[in-house]
């Protein structure tokens, strides 16, 4: 008899030994879209786990885990969703990982779906637990991009957009006083990544604020803002009335980001040769054209409204080299600038006219291991155009639309004043897309998949790519081919006789 009691002694203390709890912090844990996160769980009191099922799952997915650890080794048994993205991490630097008891489960490359619940499963040979952890995903959109637009009675009509938010965001209007404006409409738009686009506008009177204000942001805290002077944007002289209007934003970003220049908005009464730059570039309404603006960088998008851009051989500046392809140029090693400052008649123009639709291009700036270029001048120009070494030439008046780079001069815009924006880092590839019917040319930074301006004007005739090597870099300007998607009926391109047969 004293044996057998012994033995269910014996038994009850081993049982004992292994019992656990499994634990997880509480409240939930929230991770940007794309990021990483750890999901923190451990078993109390700390011991091996290395010989125990762990199971991480979703809500009513026993069988179909995010991750099964057995019998030593995670096994191959997983939610496809989930491969090469979970893992068993340490909590922290001062865990002992599974010999201390720690199961947390590091998840990477977060997108939407991974929203909710996860449930944390260990279980021994005589024990078992479960708790479950809360995951909050978010994605904190783009800044703000305000757009004015004069009314009859002396008042603007300002639009704000961003884009790539979640969860839904809101929308708030403010003045410089403090006081909140009413927005006259806003609009909610999910794409097919579940992100969120924001469209709202609002009317203010000159006479009633200095700046104007445009927040986004969720209820998880994730906040925006662009601002607005609109006293610089309506004209005191009552003899121009269409006098030249423009806009500056301020991009907010959280952590990373600072100030960054938006665009000018020209507006032309009669068409005389006083005009300023910029004045034949009528200011086109995006929310009245239905229009969107494309600030969001979706490839796949862009893509759609790919061309395969070459350079006209002929009407080549002779102090650029060009590759047999004619997709390559850069100056020539005889060439020697004779004056400080940019080179602006070192031009090449596209071999493509474009007088209709949406056309995309992409230029590349670097030739890894060498670093990105810091001279270079990409847009376009009206067909018929070109290029000498007066700056002051170069306005969306006569024809020319471009973002430049000039060295420690930074980015800036040939509008008249000129926008210097901060970006950063230096563009690799920098993506071009062309709106002709809503008057739009947008730029986007490829390689870090973001928006960099977006420039709102009004073409008319043949339009064509633009684009100038600089000097002294040692990478090329090289257009890099797309995929070409069908092309729209509405879309008119005029092709130019290509010229590549030989090297210059």
């Amino acid at each position: 008899m004293r044996s057998i009691i012994g033995l269910l002694l014996l038994n009850l203390l081993t049982d004992c030994s292994v019992s656990f709890i499994v634990t997880v912090p509480p409240g939930p844990l929230v991770a940007h879209v794309g990021s990483t996160v750890i999901l923190p769980c451990w078993i109390s009191p700390a011991q091996n786990a290395e010989a125990l099922e762990i199971r991480w799952y979703r809500h009513g997915e026993f069988r179909n885990t995010v991750l099964l650890y057995q019998r030593g080794k995670i096994q191959d048994e997983q939610e496809k969703s989930f491969r090469n993205r979970s893992s068993l991490t340490p909590r922290s630097d001062h865990s002992e990982g599974l010999k201390g008891g720690d199961v947390s489960l590091k998840l990477e490359k977060i997108i939407i779906q991974d929203e909710g619940s996860f449930h944390c499963y260990v279980s021994g040979d005589s024990a078992y637990g479960s708790k479950d952890l809360e995951l909050k995903v978010t994605a904190p959109g783009s800044a703000p991009v305000l757009f004015p637009r004069p009314l009859d009675d002396d008042r603007l009509n300002v639009s704000c957009r961003s884009s790539g938010w979640y969860p839904e965001p809101n929308i708030t209007w403010t003045s410089d006083q403090g006081k909140t404006l009413p927005p006259a409409g806003v609009s909610l738009h999910r794409g097919a990544d579940g992100l969120f686009s924001v469209h709202s506008w609002t009317t203010v009177s000159p006479s009633d604020a200095q700046l104007v204000s445009c927040s986004v942001s969720t209820a998880i805290g994730e906040s925006k803002e662009g601002k607005l002077d609109i006293q610089g944007l309506v004209s005191s002289d009552s003899s121009e009335p269409w006098k030249a209007l423009f806009i500056t934003f301020t991009l907010l970003f959280c952590v990373l980001l600072g100030l960054a220049g938006w665009m000018l908005y020209k507006y032309s009464g009669k068409l005389t040769e006083r005009k300023h730059a910029g004045t034949d570039c009528e200011d086109v309404h995006v929310e009245e054209r239905k229009v969107p603006v494309p600030v969001a960088m979706n490839m796949e998008e862009l893509r759609k409204h790919a061309e395969q851009i070459s350079i006209d051989r002929e009407s080549l500046s002779p102090d650029l080299k060009i590759s047999s392809d004619c997709k390559s140029v850069r100056d020539s090693p005889d060439y020697h600038p004779t004056a400080e400052g940019f080179p602006y008649q070192l031009c090449a123009f596209g071999a493509q006219q474009f007088t209709s639709g949406r056309h995309y291009w992409e230029v590349q700036l670097a030739a890894p291991p060498i670093p990105p270029k810091i001279s270079w001048l990409i847009g376009v120009v009206k067909h018929g155009n070109y290029c000498v070494k007066d700056r002051s030439a170069y306005t969306p008046s006569r024809g020319f639309w471009f973002l430049s780079s000039d060295g420690g001069n930074g980015f800036y815009t040939n509008t008249d004043p000129p926008i210097t924006l901060s970006i950063s880092p230096r563009p690799e590839r920098l993506g071009v897309l062309l709106d002709y019917d809503a008057g739009l040319l947008s730029f986007y930074s490829v390689k870090e998949s973001k928006h960099l301006l977006t420039m709102s004007t009004r073409f008319s005739g043949s339009i064509v790519p633009l684009f100038n090597p600089g000097v002294g870099d040692a990478s090329p300007l090289k257009i890099v081919d797309c995929p070409v998607a069908e092309e729209s009926p509405a879309e008119v391109t005029l092709p130019l006789l290509s010229n590549c047969s030989t090297v210059a």
